[in-house]
């Protein structure tokens, strides 16, 4: 019903996670890594909004730097420790034959961002480049969501969080796609309503107001303090877009954030949004923007619109499939209510 963002033609996307079932919180493994791979000729861009980031390659992609296009990117539980798993997913390309050509080989291009997900696992579990190779041996257009690859780990606020998808197709012929791991420090449900922040999004789902008495069990959690959180996604549109243009779609999809998680981009996230264009739909300029704006501007307004509403609903489709671990407890467990 939401779709994915592999409804975004040539875009692929792969899992590999460890998990114990009966792991306890901070005890056990309960992490993953989830890649997302791109058709060559494939532009990028990124925007961090959190107060603590961890990423690798988010310089590479400034506009003003000079490598063009993406070959993969790494979405993965682990903090820090986890961005060993791009080690993988290059190694991998690199035998693909994908990478920018240099003498003597090939360099693939691997942004990638963290979540803090290592107290609901065991400190030591977390992901080696072994998972970021494997992420990438299984990319496919149809992927799980939920309580998977890097939303194996995730927590929402006082909820179990999780890897969702979204996609949504404009009526200028292009398509945008998000899939977002949701470890967010903020809630995505209102503690009033039981139901999600946007009203809105609601009608995506199906959801129904769920009864008092789930909704004052639900508004008496309490957070358990964590020192680190980060909800990391990717969004992707078939529209050549310009790396100047990929960075404003970025900078547009965190609005998603902002809407679907209360608060968002705080100090204790990592919030970054990575934005990627296939190229593979050309689209004419409008014709009424005026002729000293960029001409991909109105493009760019609407494909950024759409990216951040699609980011919302993936947000609320990772929280929704989650499945508690280590006692965490999930939307669907503590609102059924809302499901009937």
């Amino acid at each position: 019903m939401t779709g994915a963002i592999t409804d975004v033609a040539g875009i692929l996307v792969g899992h590999h996670h460890r998990l114990d079932p009966d792991a306890t919180l901070g005890s056990g493994w309960a992490c993953g890594s989830t890649v997302v791979l791109t058709p060559p000729g494939t532009t990028g861009a990124v925007d961090v909004r959190g107060g603590a980031p961890g990423s690798r390659e988010t310089d590479l992609l400034d506009p003003a730097n000079s490598v063009r296009y993406v070959d993969a990117v790494l979405l993965t539980g682990g903090s820090a420790y986890g961005l060993a798993a791009a080690d993988g997913v290059m190694g991998w390309l690199e035998e693909q034959g994908r990478g920018v050509a240099m003498d003597g080989g090939l360099v693939p291009i691997v942004p990638g961002a963290v979540i803090f997900d290592l107290p609901v696992g065991g400190w030591q579990c977390r992901p080696s480049a072994e998972f970021g190779r494997a992420a990438a041996e299984a990319a496919s257009v149809d992927f799980a969501v939920g309580t998977v690859g890097a939303g194996v780990g995730a927590r929402a606020g006082v909820l179990k969080g999780g890897l969702g998808t979204a996609s949504i197709t404009l009526d200028i012929g292009v398509t945008v796609g998000a899939v977002v791991a949701v470890n967010s420090a903020g809630n995505v449900v209102d503690p009033v309503t039981g139901l999600p922040w946007m009203a809105h999004l609601i009608r995506e789902f199906g959801l129904l107001p769920p009864p008092v008495e789930q909704i004052e069990v639900f508004a008496e959690l309490e957070r358990a303090d964590s020192p680190l959180n980060t909800t990391i996604a990717v969004v992707a549109t078939d529209a050549a877009l310009s790396p100047a243009a990929c960075k404003r779609m970025a900078i547009a999809a965190h609005d998603g954030l902002a809407h679907a998680i209360r608060p968002a981009h705080t100090p204790l996230d990592g919030d970054t949004v990575f934005a990627l264009s296939t190229g593979a739909v050309e689209v004419e300029p409008f014709a009424d923007t005026p002729s000293s704006l960029s001409p991909e501007t109105k493009l760019v307004a609407k494909i950024g619109a759409a990216a951040a509403d699609c980011l919302a609903i993936a947000v609320l489709a990772g929280v929704f499939a989650a499945e508690s671990i280590a006692g965490i407890p999930t939307y669907r467990g503590m609102l059924p209510g809302a499901f009937a």
